[in-house]
Order: structure tokens, then sequence, then C-alpha cells
């Protein structure tokens, strides 16, 4: 429900129970969810915070630049188990020094991929014919000895792929493409369901989401595959579930709002954060836990680099994508909505009514409660109150009006009465 007892308007500001005054512990005021943690009114802090963090990232992402997966640069890539037939582990320098020493040229990148006994030495190089590819396995074989899980030492579990450069491009388009038009169907379909402020908050908050997500990848030198693509756009989609579901409650809060005096439209919307706050925690934590079992059991224990990618974005994002929900989103909505002059004008009677409140209290002596006020100012209050539950009735309970069954009429049979 959107409507408390007007007693509780204390409470809510100071983080303690109406009726004993005593502080409540933060998981209970996290649990009921009374408005005690005042994310909107800190949100210039939080813009500091989400300023700052976009700022790192975009830096990174034009000075560092991104490390590139095959897919999207194209070349040559081999890969070999980094055991050898001696039981020794086989290092990326020892492959790079071979690759030098058969081609006559170094190679682009060396790096060992997966875990254990599933542990490869990958090396990537510029576009190869097949007679160099060929030479390269060979010299791989004879010089470093590899041996796979089953104790095979032969040329053939030196594997090799090739992607054109063109292929890379083509993905990288088409990905963007599917960015821009999930982008489109989602401001959409927000402009229709709420309305254009909302929609405005919703798209910021996602493109912030994919800025810090693709930053991270730049500031950790993650590689990028198709899989990252891929867990990209779900986790734009949990964003975007997370942010629905905190505007669906503001919604409900503010509805008939400009007609009270009891919150202004920021002391609704926070209050709306703190009542979805525990479900977006709780979304968070479930869906954090197969991720993280992607992570552990399909990259540590299985040594699968897909996996990997598509744990890392999926993780990064989801963490993202819930604080930005709470933090950014809600606190954008806030101020755009506070540049109407009708919400500005609201916020002024509410300020007004707290004004008289406190000072009415002061002449009394006593604390400042809504009880305080006379009979007049407790009887137009608790009008607003059953505004405030009539309203909050209108959006969240359904109509349950039995359908009349029609009246029977008797037929006319054609005979008279005597």
């Amino acid at each position: 429900m959107a409507v408390e007892e007007h007693g509780n308007a204390a409470g809510e500001t100071a983080g303690k129970t109406p009726d004993t005054g005593k502080r409540e512990s933060f998981f209970h005021r996290l649990y009921v969810g009374t408005g005690a943690f005042d994310i909107v009114g800190k949100r210039k802090r939080w813009y500091l915070f989400f300023g700052a963090l976009v700022l790192v990232c975009v830096a990174s992402m034009g000075i560092k630049g991104f490390n590139a997966g095959i897919d999207f640069e194209g070349g040559t890539q081999l890969q070999m188990p980094a055991k050898s037939v001696s039981g020794v582990e086989i290092t990326e320098q020892q492959a790079k020094d071979v690759f030098s020493e058969s081609l006559g040229k170094a190679a682009s990148e060396a790096q060992v991929v997966g875990k254990g006994a599933s542990a490869a030495i990958q090396l990537r190089s510029d576009t190869l014919n097949n007679a160099e590819v060929e030479k390269l396995k060979q010299d791989l074989f004879t010089k470093l000895k590899p041996v796979d899980n089953a104790g095979r030492s032969t040329p053939q579990i030196i594997s090799d792929s090739a992607v054109s450069a063109s292929w890379g491009d083509e993905i990288s388009q088409k990905a963007l493409i599917a960015l821009a038009v999930f982008l489109v169907l989602v401001t959409i379909f927000l402009a229709i369901y709420f309305e254009r402020w909302m929609a405005i908050s919703a798209l910021i908050s996602l493109i912030h989401d994919i800025v810090v997500t693709a930053g991270v990848y730049s500031l950790v030198g993650f590689e990028v595959t198709p899989a990252t693509v891929i867990g990209l756009l779900t986790i734009l989609g949990f964003s975007l579930y997370d942010t629905v579901v905190v505007f669906d409650k503001v919604k409900e809060n503010t509805r008939g709002l400009l007609g009270l005096t009891r919150r202004d439209y920021a002391e609704a919307a926070n209050l709306a954060l703190n009542q979805t706050l525990m479900r977006s925690i709780n979304t968070a934590v479930i869906a954090m836990l197969p991720i993280l079992g992607l992570l552990v059991i399909g990259y540590i224990l299985l040594g699968s680099g897909t996996l990997q990618d598509l744990a890392l974005v999926q993780l990064t994002g989801t963490i993202v994508g819930v604080l930005s929900s709470v933090a950014l989103a809600t606190p954008l909505l806030v101020d755009f909505k506070m540049r109407d002059p009708k919400y500005r004008q609201q916020a002024a009677r509410v300020k007004a009514r707290k004004e008289n409140l406190a000072r009415k209290a002061a002449e009394r002596g006593g604390s400042s409660t809504e009880d305080d006020l006379d009979v007049t100012d407790d009887d137009a209050l608790e009008a607003e109150l059953r505004k405030e539950k009539a309203y909050a009735a209108a959006a969240s309970v359904p109509a349950r009006n039995q359908k009349q069954t029609p009246r029977r009429t008797s037929r006319p049979s054609g005979k008279r009465r005597r």
C-alpha cells in the first residue's frame, strides 16, 4: 500500500518506530520499507559517484581500449595443452619463442586459458596461410612436447582456427544494430506504459549500465568475445526489469499527488524506492547465484573460456544494473518531474504545512508530530489520507463487481385473464 497511518511521518525520516521512538535496526528498516533510507534526498552524492565512475570508464575506453577477441579482429589462433610430456607446465613465453623461431615474426598474443588439467596455451597472430600453420604446429609439438588429459602426445592435439577480419566487422555491426533496436523499443514501451520522463530516466540508466560494464572490461583487460555481447544484452534486460518495478511503485505512490499536501514528489518516490529495495536486493542475489555457478564451475573447474566471458559480463552488469535502477533512475526522474511548476507548487504547499506543524509543536513545547495539529488541520489530513487510500486501492486492487444477471421478463402468452 502506498499509504501508511499518519503517525508514521516522523518515524519515516528519523528511522524510529512511531509508537516507542526507539531506533530501528538497519535490517528492520530495509525489510519494512518505511522510507527511512533517504536515497532521493542524497541524490547529488549519487550523481557525483556515478559521474566519476562513468568518467573513469570512458577515459579507460579512450586511452586503453579493449582486448578484442579474434572474432572481432580476425587472424589465426592456435591452442595446445599447457602440460608437457615431462609433466612441466608450458609457459606463454616458451610458446611465443617457438612461434618467433618458426615463422620469423612475433605472435600477437599468448595466454593461458582454463585451470588445472584443462589449462591450455593460446597463441594469436595475423592471418597465416596453410603452410605456415602446419610448420608452426610441427615446431610447437617437436620443441614443447604437449600432452593432453588422455595422455596423447601427437601434433593433432594442437588445434588451429582462422577468422577473417570482415567476419569480425559483421559481428560488431550486428551487435550495434541489436543494441540500437533494443534501446528504441525500450524507450517506446516506457513512454507508452509510464510517461516521457520515466522513459528518459530509464534510458539514461541503461546507457550508464552499458558504459560502466564496457569500461570495467577495458580497465581489467577482459577479452571481448561474442559471448560478451550476448551477456551485455542480457543484463540490460535485467536492469530494465528492476527499473520498471521501481517506477511502477512510484507511479502508484504519486497517483493524485498534486491534490495532497502530505508528501511532495521526491518524498513519495523515495518511499517507493524503500518499498521495493528489498525486492531489488533479493532479485539481484538470486540472479547472481547461477552466474557465480557459471564462473566457478564453468571456468575455474572446467576451464571454459566462453563461460568465463558470459559470467563476467553478467556479474558486472547485474551489480551495476541494480545500483543504477535504485540510485540513479529514480533520482533523475524526481529532478525531471520537479521542473514542472505544478509539482514545485505542490512541494511548496507540503513545505508550508510542515513548517506550520513544526511552529505549532514549538509553541506547545512538544515534538513535531502529526498529532499536534488542531481539529481543522487534523480533519484536512484525515481527508487526504482517505484520498491516498482510495488512489492506492484503485491502482492495486482489481474490480470485483459481480456481473449482474439479466432479469427475466415474462413473455405475454396472448391469453386474457378473466
